[in-house]
């Protein structure tokens, strides 16, 4: 099963799901649950999801696994965006460097 938040809400997909198109959101995670393994995590920037033909394709601006997320890097980008957006309430650059950190650190199994 696929697990993907998309600009119109979370979406789950399994074995010969309907043909889908999605936008992902800025900042969101993917799962990818996986029959007797572990589940696959990422963080994924921006980008769509698609399901045709029973295949998922995920076309992202960006993504990164969990299990690679430097959680140390995270966290220090998404102070350093904090604290932007609180010096400047306007400043759009900082809060989608926040999205993304707060997905890298869910991606990475932290809390946020």
């Amino acid at each position: 099963m696929v697990i993907a938040k998309t600009v119109d809400g979370e979406i789950g997909i399994m074995p010969q799901h309907a043909p889908v198109l999605g936008v992902l959101v800025e900042g969101g995670v993917l799962r990818v649950k996986r029959e007797g393994e572990s589940d696959l995590v990422a963080a994924v920037h921006g980008g769509f999801i698609s399901v045709a033909d029973d295949e998922v394709s995920v076309l992202a601006e960006a993504a990164e696994l969990g299990s690679e997320v430097d959680v140390a890097a995270a966290r220090d980008a998404l102070d350093r965006a904090q604290a932007s957006i609180e010096a400047n309430q306007e400043d759009s650059d900082a809060a989608v460097e926040a999205k993304r950190a707060r997905a890298r650190l869910r991606a990475a199994g932290e809390e946020v």
